[in-house]
């Protein structure tokens, strides 16, 4: 029996929820302020897919999808990966949430993911795999596995300008005072240390003392930071010191694994061999929620063991449906070879940066990339001397404003988390090459429409800068 004004799921799927009305509810029961910014700026959507690669306003619109950071391996709802969803969900008879049973989808995405993560770490042949829903839950996860390995250490060390995760033990080691200082006590021991800096870290383990340290927790390229990659060896001193020391060393994979930096594992690349890695965005193919913790054998047995194998849980983690993507978005990954295209088309994209930023020294300060992990730093929209004090609020106006410009111009783009004056761009790993080329067509059309920084502002229409004004004070 149907029930008065509750909205039937048949008219979500057939469009019959007009695109306003959406939004006016999503504003009304849900994250009204985060959505409130983001109508203001004019890139609220919702948005349709109208190709893997292309999203479509409710103007009919259409622009480049560069945004999803980076949880977009094909792009947005792409045919192979749903085709096949279907099938499983018409097909499968396995049951949906094998918590307390063996799981043919699981035991196959486990065996491949270490297949794979053995032939770039051999010593991890044996490791085994604890399946979650999110990057900040496989971050938990591994924060547990390492202290129930080193019960006495209490020092968890992480790095400035890190990305982790937003729930407690992962906040405790994202060093961002917008993101912790409300949920003041985090959970003791964190330490940061300034990125990069090998001498830093070495000479802090010795204060500490190795035996009170429980793990060293990295990006091996930091996403969220803005696209900072370490210096050359760094991560491979990192891994020989805390070797040495019986430290265990966590990767964090989340953003740069499988693909997206041009290689299979970045921190591999970067001659790292961890003893807990973690993996997220890609494997959910830009459809499900999949987190996964891989740890070596015997610190798995640690938190895992015998009777106390329920020690950790959760109720999704490794369902079917995750499961299956994951089996099939790993598959699509290895059989299309998209981490090596991803390394080209990186190569061509950031020369394109590069020659843009040249040209537009006084919009962007600097560009980065690695792979399909590209990085735009833009200059401070107003003088710091005409808002004194007002330093972050400047580079937040900087990265938003920039977010819509090139909104304007037709692409889609992400904000950096950790880092206020970065706009980043994380394509799809198989997005067409001359869609690819007409992407960078339209930054360089940005640029060109806003040669300085401060353009940016004065092309913003009053009534929006005054409605920004007034939502900033309201913050």
């Amino acid at each position: 029996m149907a029930v008065s004004g509750f909205i039937r799921a048949d008219e979500v799927l057939h469009e019959q929820l007009s695109p306003q009305r959406a939004l006016e509810l999503d504003v009304r029961y849900g994250n009204a302020d985060l959505l409130t910014a983001l109508e203001i700026l004019g890139v609220a959507g919702p948005f349709r897919a109208v190709t893997p690669w292309e999203l479509e306003d409710p103007r009919g619109v259409r622009r480049i999808q560069a945004g999803g950071y980076a949880a977009l391996p094909f792009g947005e709802n792409y045919p192979p990966l749903t085709q096949f969803l279907a099938k499983v969900l018409e097909a499968s008879r396995a049951t949906g949430l094998p918590q307390q049973a063996s799981s043919a989808w699981r035991a196959a995405l486990q065996s491949n993911l270490i297949r794979l993560l053995s032939m770039h770490y051999p010593s991890h042949a044996d490791s085994q795999v604890f399946f979650s829903n999110s990057g900040t839950e496989a971050i938990e996860g591994a924060i547990k596995f390492a202290r129930a390995a080193r019960p006495r250490a209490q020092h968890l060390i992480s790095f400035n300008s890190a990305y982790h995760g937003k729930t407690l033990g992962s906040l405790s080691v994202t060093p961002n005072a917008e993101y912790q200082d409300m949920f003041r006590p985090l959970v003791p021991g964190a330490v940061t240390l300034p990125y990069g800096d090998f001498d830093a870290l070495r000479a802090k383990i010795a204060e500490l003392r190795p035996d009170n340290v429980t793990a060293v927790l990295v990006e091996p390229i930091q996403g969220e930071g803005g696209v900072i990659t370490p210096p050359e060896g760094f991560l491979r001193r990192l891994g020989e010191l805390c070797h040495t020391h019986g430290i265990l060393v966590i990767a964090d994979e989340i953003q740069t694994g499988l693909g997206r930096t041009g290689h299979w594992f970045e921190s591999a690349a970067q001659g790292l061999d961890p003893d807990i890695i973690t993996l997220a965005k890609p494997l959910g193919g830009g459809l499900v929620a999949v987190g996964a913790t891989i740890a070596r054998k015997w610190i798995f047995k640690k938190m895992l063991g015998g009777l106390a194998s329920k020690r950790h849980s959760n109720t999704f983690g490794g369902n079917t449906v995750a499961m299956a993507v994951g089996l099939k978005s790993l598959e699509m990954l290895i059989d299309e070879n998209l981490p090596e295209r991803s390394r080209r088309l990186g190569e061509l994209g950031l020369e394109r940066l590069r020659r843009i930023q040249a040209a537009y020294p006084e919009l962007m300060s600097e560009v980065r990339g690695a792979g399909l992990l590209l990085a735009m730093q833009f200059q401070p929209v107003l003088s710091h001397r005409l808002l004194r004090s007002q330093d972050e609020l400047i580079k937040e106006l900087s990265s938003i404003l920039a977010l819509r410009e090139l909104h304007v111009a037709g692409v889609q783009a992400n904000l950096s988390l950790s880092s206020k004056r970065v706009v980043r761009l994380t394509p799809a790993l198989n997005m067409p090459e001359d869609l690819f080329a007409t992407m960078f067509d339209r930054v360089e059309a940005m640029a060109r429409h806003n040669p300085q920084a401060w353009r940016m502002l004065a092309r913003t229409p009053p009534g929006v800068l005054l409605k920004l004004g007034s939502f900033a004070l309201r913050s």
